[in-house]
């Protein structure tokens, strides 16, 4: 009989015994499983908060810098015959580099792409002919302008618009995707159809083929397509507001920032922009418009 209390008790010990050991067993797979998802919660969570961006001393340790250029407004930004990069906002580039003692890697980008190039880290500055207006000032950060811009619209020589009331309902304005043209429009003129091509080289070509009774775009552009392409002209010079273009980088990165700040005011006793005028666009634009379109140290006027 005492035997089999015995027995009863030792069974109902290990049945406890057994109990316990589930419960704690399934409290540490829980809190595991509760640690894992905190911390895929956590990474998540950084992701989604990071600002993609590489600060001065990274580019510098890294040996070279990306910068971000058009490929095919000249004579702002584009590829010669060679294969080189060659234009106004270029030559800045390069000085750029050099001046902080790296390669320079230059990234063919987009009017519409420019402020996701910077956010998503594809580039480490934009120098693409970046309009400074205050919807991008939230998106990114600008430094200190090195060029004047206006808008502008050049049409065929046999039809000259001279004023936008001479667009009919029929006609359309061929515009590029992202530019402070294309914004500028649709606020002011929504009345006006706009035919949007996302790259230089395809607007030029639709205009050429006549999908469009007149071309708007930055003054410095339209001018030069008038000069250089015969048949054309610009009826309306300055359209709008006057801006400037400045370099932007990621939102954020000051250090970067403010190097560029520094060098542009430093450039300027040099007239280093004067120069880079004379080497890229003086064949363009000619000396007239020189004191007109370059800024030296940022100081507008």
């Amino acid at each position: 009989m005492k035997n089999t209390k015995v027995f009863k008790l030792l069974a109902v010990v290990l049945a406890a015994v057994m109990i316990v050991g589930v419960m704690a067993g399934c409290s540490k797979a829980t809190e595991a499983d509760k640690g894992n998802t905190e911390a895929a919660g956590a990474t998540e969570a950084a992701a989604s908060s990071d600002v993609i961006y590489r600060p001065l001393d990274e580019i510098k340790e890294s040996g070279s810098i990306k910068i971000g250029v058009f490929s095919d407004k000249n004579p702002f930004g584009y590829v010669d015959e060679n294969g080189e990069y060659q234009g106004y906002d270029v030559y800045f580039a390069r000085r750029i580099a050099e001046d902080l003692g790296v390669e320079v890697e230059f990234v063919s980008t987009e009017a519409a792409n420019r402020v996701e190039a910077l956010q998503t880290g594809k580039v480490d500055i934009i120098l693409a002919n970046f309009t400074v207006t205050d919807e991008r000032a939230q998106q990114v950060d600008f430094a200190l302008p090195y060029m004047n811009v206006a808008l502008g619209v050049v049409s065929p020589s046999d039809n000259v618009i001279t004023d936008l009331s001479q667009i009919g309902a029929d006609d359309a304005v061929i515009v590029i995707s992202g530019t402070t043209a294309e914004i500028y429009l649709e606020q002011n003129n929504p009345e006006i159809t706009l035919k949007k091509y996302d790259t230089y080289s395809d607007a030029k070509t639709a205009f050429e083929n006549g999908q469009g009774v007149a071309w708007a775009n930055d003054n410095t552009e339209v001018i030069a397509y008038a000069n250089t392409v015969e048949g054309y002209t610009v009826g309306i010079p300055k359209l709008g507001s006057d801006d400037t273009i400045a370099p932007a980088v990621t939102k954020g990165n000051e250090t970067l920032l403010n190097w560029i700040n520094d060098e542009i005011k430093s450039l300027a006793g040099e007239q280093f922009f004067h120069k880079d005028y004379e080497e890229t666009l003086v064949d363009t634009y000619g000396k007239d418009y020189e004191e007109e379109l370059v800024v030296e140290g940022g100081v507008i006027g």
